[in-house]
């Protein structure tokens, strides 16, 4: 998935939502993410996806059912080494048919966080935190004592663009007590990502931004 053009080739819009909402829940051992479809006014709508998995468990693979019960995957993804986390995520479907694939660069990332996404239908695109400035702080703040041990919640927000520019997909961090994600699948020429494989980077950037 390496040669593939820089921008979206037309075809049909696929089936589903051209807006999510991703919500993260934590408790002590695990890690909770809801992917909702929209109503209205970002209002949140019906459940599409679930995961819920031992912390330390995503950093090699996140699998999302379609509820609680944990029985029908809907996608995953998964380190393509488990070893070198480096080595980038496959997006896969239901039936473990890859849809997509997604890789942070490591060397851009050290002032700006910037994910690399690809998908089969022809898309290779560069994501990158909208706020450069934002993006400074946050390392800057890595790095000096926490004031009275209360974290500050930056929020930042990424757009991924084709090599022609054209934007394919934005991730909006909204304030609250729990990270809440805002999720935009702009429709291209006809086109439009998938929304699973939207959804596993949106995931992605908060389940693994600090790797």
């Amino acid at each position: 998935m390496t040669d593939l053009p820089a921008a979206p080739p037309p075809a049909p819009v696929p089936a589903g939502p051209d807006r999510l909402i991703i919500r993260q829940r934590l408790t002590l051992m695990v890690n909770r993410y809801e992917i909702h479809t929209v109503v209205g006014d970002w209002q949140e709508g019906p459940l599409l996806a679930v995961a819920q998995q031992k912390r330390m468990a995503f950093k090699e693979q996140v699998t999302f059912y379609t509820d609680e019960s944990r029985t029908q995957p809907v996608f995953a993804f998964k380190a393509r080494r488990t070893i070198d986390l480096g080595s980038g995520y496959d997006v896969t479907d239901a039936h473990g048919q890859a849809i997509g694939f997604f890789k942070k660069q490591f060397g851009a990332s050290l002032l700006r966080s910037t994910w690399d996404l690809q998908t089969p239908d022809g898309l290779t695109s560069v994501g990158q935190e909208r706020n450069q400035t934002i993006a400074v702080l946050r390392r800057i703040w890595d790095i000096i004592p926490i004031v009275g041990g209360i974290p500050v919640p930056f929020l930042f927000h990424f757009d991924f663009v084709a090599g022609d520019g054209t934007r394919v997909l934005s991730s909006m961090r909204k304030a609250g007590l729990r990270d809440t994600y805002r999720l935009e699948l702009p429709e291209v020429n006809g086109w439009r990502i998938d929304w699973r494989v939207a959804a596993a980077m949106g995931v992605a950037l908060d389940a693994l931004q600090s790797r």
